[in-house]
């Protein structure tokens, strides 16, 4: 199956142009930790011929921060992760890779933050600022 058929529109524009970044930025097959679980953008990334690990499920990155510090990553990526994370500074400190490259959603005026009550992974603590990720 290609890629225009497992995707929605709005998921191809996304993937085409974070791949595109990430191209930019970095030269497979360079090592990358990807911050959170497995995710499709993960096996794309792989299929491009870089060398992607993921977080384990369930593992609380504002509590463990053994998987950056332990390994020795070219580039640590987080998309689409920091808004999940309480305090994601305290993780950022500690990653040993020499880039990062992250994704995060913009706070909108009009919108409230996610909060999936069922669900304790499925939260936004934050959507930040264009400052605020800045600082971050």
């Amino acid at each position: 199956m290609s890629f225009d058929q497992k995707y929605s529109k709005t998921h191809q524009i996304r993937f085409a142009r974070t791949l595109s970044f990430l191209k930019r930025s970095v030269i497979a097959p360079a090592k990358i930790l990807d911050l959170g679980p497995g995710n499709p953008f993960g096996e794309i990334m792989k299929e491009e011929g870089f060398d992607v690990t993921n977080t384990a499920l369930g593992v609380d990155l504002d509590l463990d921060y053994d998987v950056v510090k332990d390994e020795q990553y070219d580039v640590v990526t987080a998309f689409e992760i920091f808004k999940h994370m309480v305090a994601p500074f305290n993780l950022l400190r500690e990653i040993k890779a020499d880039k990062l490259i992250a994704s995060i959603p913009l706070k909108l005026w009009f919108a409230n933050a996610y909060w999936n009550e069922k669900d304790p992974w499925d939260r936004h603590y934050h959507e930040f600022e264009p400052r605020q990720f800045d600082m971050l």
